[in-house]
């Protein structure tokens, strides 16, 4: 197996950002997205694209129950649809999954989607993966919901086996088998990265043991240098010694003084001072940092993806 390489490189601090649109649950869409267009979020990826961001990510939840219609909302794009359209408009960006649900698809029918994503985009793809909450979800479609996260580990390992450079992959487990089957295209990358996201102890070991990264589920700052030193003793435990890269997820942005109330979480102002806000997170070990901006339209997100990628980006050496 081809050993893992940092996506991105050390001594700087990447930042990626959460496509809108794609996914409008309620406790994070802003007002217009719900009435925002295919234009608006190619307008908004192209931004992010011109600004220097790392990765934009898209979320993945194939239905969602009536019971949490409210706080979820029933707006989620498909991931391996909604990379690729972006693939195709943008041309730097790195294009991740955050997180895509594989356990409740045969790994063969993923592998053969990514890989294809990222044959199409020339090596751009991050996968990222997590085990999923929502128990209906796993239910209509025959997967089994208490046993996800066993099923997760499988998923994740043969996911490993049919995206490597084999035209015909191997791979026997408990729940998948498979070999004399071939699957092309291969992937443009020798190995695609595998960002596992979740804090719960069972995704923090599972990071720690299985993936080239980590993407915290909006731990707060205070509570992530614990996090962190039980990834790398867990790595250690398990005698991986390939690098690991850590995410993060801080509060929402403003970039400026917003004279309108974007909440009293949002941390808004000059330039410096958000940047060394974001440097606190590099001072603990987080190699990448997940944001959002408020915003009241597509015209004032683009104009704040475009002064961080300006004025902010900079002071984050």
């Amino acid at each position: 197996m081809v050993a893992a390489r940092r996506v991105f490189p050390e001594g700087r601090l990447v930042y990626g950002m959460q496509l809108p649109v794609q996914s409008q649950s309620t406790l994070y869409a802003e007002p217009w997205e719900a009435s925002a267009t295919v234009t608006d979020l190619a307008e908004v990826a192209r931004a992010a694209d011109r600004a220097g961001f790392g990765y934009l990510a898209t979320c993945d939840h194939v239905a969602v129950p009536r019971r949490l219609a409210g706080p979820m909302g029933t707006v989620w794009y498909d991931p391996v649809a909604t990379l690729a359209f972006l693939a195709g408009i943008t041309e730097r960006v790195r294009l991740l999954s955050h997180v895509a649900v594989v356990a409740l698809r045969h790994p063969l029918l993923s592998a053969k989607s990514y890989a294809t994503l990222d044959h199409l985009s020339g090596g751009r793809l991050i996968l990222g993966v997590g085990a999923g909450h929502v128990q209906e979800e796993f239910e209509v479609l025959g997967v089994d919901f208490d046993g996800r996260g066993p099923l997760l580990d499988e998923t994740v390992d043969a996911l490993r086996a049919a995206l490597g450079p084999e035209e015909f992959p191997v791979f026997e487990g408990r729940h998948f088998a498979f070999q004399d089957l071939g699957q092309l295209p291969r992937p443009a990358q020798e190995r695609i990265p595998v960002w596992v996201g979740g804090s719960s102890p069972a995704a923090v070991r599972r990071a720690a043991v299985r993936g080239d990264g980590w993407l915290p589920q909006g731990d707060p700052l205070e509570k992530l240098p614990a996090q962190i030193a039980r990834i790398r003793a867990l790595r250690a435990e398990a005698g991986n010694s390939e690098p690991i890269e850590i995410g993060a997820i801080p509060p929402p942005l403003y970039v400026g003084e917003p004279g309108w109330d974007t909440g009293r979480r949002t941390l808004a102002g000059k330039p410096e001072a958000l940047a060394e806000s974001l440097r606190a997170y590099a001072r603990i070990g987080v190699d990448q940092v997940q944001v959002r901006f408020r915003s009241r339209d597509r015209a004032e997100l683009v104009d704040q993806i475009t002064a961080f990628g300006a004025d902010v980006a900079p002071h984050l050496v």
